[in-house]
């Protein structure tokens, strides 16, 4: 009795799907709203949600006597972002990650320009392979790492001894904003371990954007008689800036909020992700946090204003 009761839903399915089949045939938009609207729907409630929460906290104060926060409307955390300690922060953050971008964009683009005009095939493949591969492994393990790398014990200094360069590592250890105990503990390192971290995702997209420039433009301007300098600045470096955008907002954005490569690899100055995660908690002053985490929001905001202005999206 219940298999016969079955048999008609079942037989129904084959009906309903031509049903909907014939709706949505010729209707491409409501075709796109059917695809687009769920996942849009749960970006909107994580992420914008997540946004307005954070904004939300930011505009409460702490009750320094109890620890609470008090769901009254000031301003004051915004205020504190502003004092000389906090700004210091802010322009450490923001000009580390303007030098990882721009090593990234110096090493990652002979490496994407070889990986697109001159591999083909099984080369190209071991290229994307080794490219690839930092990513296969855990982000902490390549972090600490790094950090034996970079220990007076490390391979790094041992290397650098047996070339006679030891000098060089010194004098760069003892530069006022770079330096420190050893690479393990100084700007430096840090630097050198984001710029590892970073470059596959400055690679990828430059090499992208160069395997679209036609080879007929290149060789045009050479048959036009410019040299490869000028070949390069007014031809390949304008028809691959999108890439090179696309990878500087990978680098720049991902460096502005990391706080544990500071944490692990860095002196004892601070980063706007180490202050955002040193005030959360039970001890913290989580309104001070969401207001200090709307510091990145705002000067990614600016750079892709900025790198809009510039033209670098219209070929996208």
């Amino acid at each position: 009795m219940n298999r016969a009761a079955a048999l008609p839903l079942h037989a129904g399915w084959p009906r309903l799907r031509r049903r909907i089949s014939d709706l949505l045939v010729g209707r491409r938009g409501a075709l796109l709203a059917l695809l687009l609207v769920p996942p849009l729907l749960w970006l909107g409630v994580l992420y914008v949600g997540s946004l307005f929460a954070l904004l939300a906290n930011s505009v409460f104060q702490l009750d320094e006597f109890t620890g609470q926060v008090e769901r009254t409307f000031t301003l004051k955390n915004f205020v504190d972002i502003l004092a000389p300690a906090n700004l210091d922060v802010i322009l450490r953050t923001v000009g580390m990650a303007v030098m990882v971008t721009l090593a990234c964009a110096a090493i990652g683009f002979p490496v994407a320009w070889y990986m697109a005009r001159h591999t083909t095939g099984a080369t190209k493949a071991a290229c994307y392979l080794l490219v690839m591969l930092p990513l296969w492994s855990s982000y902490l393990v390549r972090i600490y790492a790094w950090k034996l790398l970079l220990a007076k014990e490390g391979a790094i200094n041992w290397l650098l001894a047996k070339l006679h360069l030891g000098w060089l590592l010194e004098a760069l250890l003892s530069l006022p904003l770079v330096g420190g105990p050893s690479l393990s503990f100084s700007a430096l390192g840090t630097f050198v371990v984001f710029v590892y971290l970073w470059l596959p995702f400055m690679i990828l997209p430059i090499q992208a954007a160069i395997e679209r420039i036609p080879p007929s433009v290149i060789e045009a301007s050479g048959d036009l008689g410019a040299r490869g300098a000028d070949t390069f600045r007014r031809v390949i470096l304008p028809l691959a800036l999108p890439g090179v955008v696309a990878g500087s907002i990978f680098t720049f954005s991902l460096t502005l909020g990391d706080y544990i490569v500071p944490g692990v690899i860095g002196d004892s100055t601070l980063y706007i992700g180490q202050v955002v995660y040193m005030q959360q908690g039970v001890a913290g002053n989580v309104p001070f946090a969401a207001a200090f985490s709307f510091v990145p929001i705002v000067v990614i905001g600016a750079y892709l204003w900025l790198a809009r202005r510039m033209g670098a999206f219209d070929a996208l």
